[in-house]
């Protein structure tokens, strides 16, 4: 009896050591981040409600993890899902990035499901206003997460550049138009990027993206970052149309500087951004909320961006944040100028487990 125990007690530690070392996972992690937050219009914040409101800023639950193959494959896996239990919008869970996948030291990684596409993960760690109600998508178009498709992320080449690409499959975004099927093509996106984007093992970060129709967009962005000690400097251009030859109107350029100074657990933040489009979300929203309005009735687009903040960490996990952003401009809707402008108070706290 002694040595059915003792053996299968070493049977089991054999086991364990084994996974342990073919596989990392998988590892649950999750974040909740909730603001207060005063606007006059409501057009940016996550509800598009204004007064003073609390927002849901993308809380989210995940799973993911890796096994190794063999000692040059591994699967890549990850299932994650954004968290809405604390508003009251319904619905408890939404979509995020969700994936299984492949990876190799020499020939990348391919990944099949949902995933942000590579020109929106162009930005890197640009967006210090992310996920908030001063978002660089609030501007910029292709800011895009979208399913049934094809990531791949290439090794550093030359111990310098990666190459990237988003692939959708076509039969997947199929429309009826007329009761006939129309098939979307060419729905891709692609990108280079240098350096490292959380300015760790290196203190700069360049991408180049271009995305071709996914969400009915063509664009092609550049961005820079560089830190300087304390101090860090962005860049961020965007040129954007709608694929569609009715929404002519939708086209035009998108561009941020931002800036930031770090002071221990204390961060001091500023961005500017412009945009001349009308392709980002702060005007379709806008547009949404006009009766009878639609997208082909806009024009002389003129919209700019101001944002200034801080964050600073409690702890590991924990962050508290605030920020003043003022959005300013107008555009044309139907041949009336509309004024767009808002001032938006926000005070929240993050935490990451």
């Amino acid at each position: 009896m002694k040595k059915t125990v003792l053996s299968a007690t070493i049977i089991s530690a054999l086991a364990a050591t084994s996974f342990t070392a073919l596989a990392d996972g998988p590892n649950f992690y999750g974040r909740a981040d909730l603001a207060i937050t005063n606007s006059d219009m409501g057009i940016a914040t996550q509800n598009q409600k204004s007064g003073t409101v609390i927002e849901n800023n993308f809380s989210w639950l995940g799973v993911k993890g890796t096994e190794a193959i063999n000692s040059e494959l591994e699967v890549v896996y990850q299932m994650e899902f954004g968290v809405n239990n604390f508003d009251n919008s319904g619905n408890t869970f939404s979509a995020r990035n969700t994936f299984l996948g492949l990876k190799s030291a020499t020939a990348g990684t391919i990944l099949v499901g949902r995933n942000d596409t590579v020109f929106k993960a162009s930005e890197g760690g640009f967006d210090i206003f992310g996920n908030t109600n001063s978002d660089i998508d609030l501007f910029a178009a292709g800011q895009s997460r979208n399913a049934d498709g094809f990531t791949y992320y290439s090794p550093k080449i030359a111990g310098l550049v990666t190459l990237n690409a988003t692939y959708l499959m076509d039969d997947n975004y199929a429309q009826e138009v007329d009761g006939k099927k129309v098939d979307t093509d060419n729905m891709y996106a692609l990108s280079a990027t240098i350096g490292d984007k959380g300015l760790k093992a290196q203190n700069y970060y360049v991408a180049a993206a271009y995305n071709d129709s996914i969400d009915n967009v063509k664009a092609y962005r550049g961005v820079a970052q560089v830190k300087l000690g304390q101090v860090i400097l962005g860049g961020f251009y965007q040129n954007s149309e709608h694929v569609d030859s009715k929404y002519a109107n939708l086209e035009g350029d998108t561009y941020f500087v931002n800036a930031a100074y770090v002071m221990g657990d204390l961060k001091l933040k500023a961005m500017y951004g412009s945009d001349d489009s009308g392709l980002g979300k702060y005007v379709s929203r806008y547009v949404g909320s006009v009766d009878g309005a639609t997208l082909e009735n806009v024009s002389d687009v003129d919209l700019q961006q101001f944002s200034v903040g801080a964050d600073y960490r409690l702890s590991k996990n924990t962050l508290v944040y605030g920020h003043y952003t003022k959005y300013d401009g107008d555009i044309k809707l139907a041949g009336a100028t509309q004024d767009l402008s808002d001032d938006i108070f926000t005070v929240g706290m993050r935490f990451d487990f």
